[in-house]
């Protein structure tokens, strides 16, 4: 069976971990209070922002950030559940 991009275990690297601190910018905090409140809301629970994490496409998952992938996994699911229009961020991030 085929690994996907998110399953690192076991993967031979020579590139170190990245240990360092960092702050959190606005948004990142805001994600991550997002995730919180649909799961308190009953929206989206960690097994599938967990599954919406790893249905990204590789090339994408590669580039983005690990909260760049939360945001991904809430659009994907919550427009799966209908709560969202495919789209509709977008737009309303142009808008």
């Amino acid at each position: 069976m085929e690994r996907g991009v998110h399953d690192r275990g076991g993967r031979s690297t020579d590139e170190p971990i990245d240990r360092s601190e960092h702050t959190l910018e606005d948004w990142e905090v805001l994600t991550d209070a997002l995730v919180g409140a649909l799961a308190r809301c009953g929206l989206m629970n960690v097994d599938e922002l967990r599954r919406g994490i790893e249905s990204m496409p590789g090339d994408e998952y590669e580039r983005a950030s690990y909260y760049e992938r939360w945001l991904f996994s809430m659009e994907t699911i919550l427009s799966e559940k209908g709560v969202l229009a495919a789209g509709e961020l977008d737009r309303r991030a142009a808008g």
